[in-house]
């Protein structure tokens, strides 16, 4: 019979994207697997059931006949990554079934031992290890790069000045001056789009080893006077460092601060509360009529004065804190998504048949939970930390 994919609709708040878009169906179907998609799934990303009929996926009428028929679900937003209604799902899981998707299983435990308790095998894209042959699986990334693009937008959106350089008969325009504080995925997309803005751009990092990367981007990178060997961590992200390190950090970046019209806050450390690097005193010394994007709003926000998900005015300084930046660009978001996914599943098939290999190293670093129990180390630790 071979393995059956199921996609359904995604059911979080305000989320756009589908897990499989159209093309990537067929990357499936070289494996012999079928897909099954719930109906409309794909509509609110720009796909019409149509374009997944003409790839070889059958249309099921409801949520229910999708699980019934999978064994494999897709989804962007798993049991832990929407709390607000993923709970519905589990009574629709069965014992033995696969579940793939975000799921914040560093920051949800609870939702891994829920999945468990119900026999699903879950695998979590955000725990993708950052290895060469697992790049092209790297869903985290490619969302990254699309909440990069889009900050720049909502802040060019937001600003009461224009980004590029202008010479008008009224008389010259000055450039913005924006600066990209982290220069991870989302740092160096902000950076690229800020410039094709035509603004004057800096990017700043705790690793210097990024400086290249950003200044082939056309930005100055800016230099702090200050030690920040071991910033980076396992996998190439940036590791939480000490609240002295921070304390110098934030000293310094004020004064780089109070002359930018822009910034746009990234940096993120994954599984934990985003370091605290503009404080309230920082961002009343930038002038009024500038904008901080905070995209690690998420997390807490890089900013003392980020709210997620508002938009929060001081001093004259809007300070914005956008929430699921990537489901604001559904169609591409998820086109990169899906192939991320279909690419993952890909690899775990083997003749046909589901593959669970866990002396593999991609598998044993995402596999939160397998049968009937919560397998992955870090998880199992804040579980029973709790």
């Amino acid at each position: 019979m071979g393995l059956t994919v199921g996609i359904v609709t995604e059911s979080a708040p305000g989320e756009r994207r589908v897990a499989m878009a159209p093309g990537s169906v067929s990357l499936l179907a070289k494996t012999g697997a079928q897909v099954i998609l719930q109906t409309g799934a794909g509509v609110a990303a720009g796909f019409p059931d149509s374009e997944y009929l003409e790839k070889g996926a059958r249309i099921a009428a409801r949520r229910e006949d999708v699980f019934a028929a999978a064994d494999v679900i897709l989804q962007v937003r798993a049991l832990g990554a929407n709390p607000q209604t993923g709970g519905a799902d589990l009574a629709l899981f069965r014992a033995g079934q696969t579940a793939i998707g975000f799921g914040e299983p560093l920051t949800s435990p609870e939702a891994a031992r829920e999945l468990a308790a119900r026999g699903v095998n879950f695998l979590a894209m955000e725990l993708m290890p950052r290895i060469t042959r697992a790049q092209s699986m790297d869903a985290l990334s490619s969302m990254a790069t699309i909440a990069g693009y889009k900050a720049v937008l909502i802040a060019a959106d937001s600003l009461p000045r224009m980004f590029p350089m202008l010479m008008t008969a009224a008389g010259t325009v000055a450039p913005a001056r924006v600066l990209v504080i982290g220069a991870g995925v989302a740092g160096l997309q902000a950076i690229a789009t800020a410039k094709r803005l035509g603004a004057v751009v800096s990017g700043y990092d705790v690793r210097s080893a990024v400086k290249e990367q950003v200044e082939s981007l056309g930005a100055r990178f800016v230099v702090l006077d200050m030690e920040s060997a071991g910033a980076e961590g396992a996998g190439g992200y940036a590791k939480a460092m000490d609240e002295a390190f921070y304390q110098r950090q934030r000293e310094l970046v004020g004064g780089v601060l109070a002359e930018q019209n822009v910034v746009i806050s990234t940096a993120a450390v994954p599984g934990k509360k985003a370091p605290i690097l503009i404080t309230r005193e920082m961002a009343a010394r930038m002038a009024p009529g500038s904008i901080i994007v905070d995209i690690a709003a998420e997390r807490g926000g890089n900013c003392e004065l980020t709210r997620p998900g508002e938009t929060v005015e001081a001093g004259g300084v809007r300070i914005i804190g956008p929430l699921n930046l990537a489901s604001t660009i559904p169609y591409h978001a998820s086109q990169l998504y899906a192939r991320n996914i279909a690419t993952f599943l890909k690899y775990l098939i083997k003749n046909g048949e589901l593959s669970i290999d866990r002396e593999d190293e991609i598998v044993r670093e995402t596999l939160v939970t397998f049968g009937g129990e919560v397998v992955h180390p870090r998880v199992r630790e804040l579980i029973q930390a709790q």
